[in-house]
């Protein structure tokens, strides 16, 4: 029962991290975004689960390796990586 209350704050973190990451002074540079990215879908879908797109969709493309470069991480972990990150992305970008 006790780890219950962690994940419900954990959850909530990640909730809050990802309105903050929208409303950033400046955009994050693409290795940033593409971070960012990764670790969301990471945590809100667990392992890539499609195809990686063709070879004309470059952004597609972008999106499934940046996904796909987590592969392995629970989605707490990737809750906690991206908490984390838009905690960094604060501190170089302000709000």
């Amino acid at each position: 029962l006790g780890a219950l209350p962690a994940l419900h704050s954990r959850a909530e973190a990640f909730e809050k991290a990802a309105e903050e990451v929208k409303v950033l002074r400046q955009r994050p540079d693409q290795g940033e975004m593409s971070a960012i990215y990764g670790l969301y879908k990471q945590a809100t879908a667990g392992d890539v689960n499609m195809e990686r797109p063709g070879i004309f969709d470059f952004i597609g493309k972008a999106k499934w390796d940046a996904w796909n470069a987590k592969k392995g991480l629970s989605k707490e972990e990737a809750m906690a990586a991206y908490v984390e990150l838009v905690e960094k992305l604060k501190e170089k970008y302000g709000m």
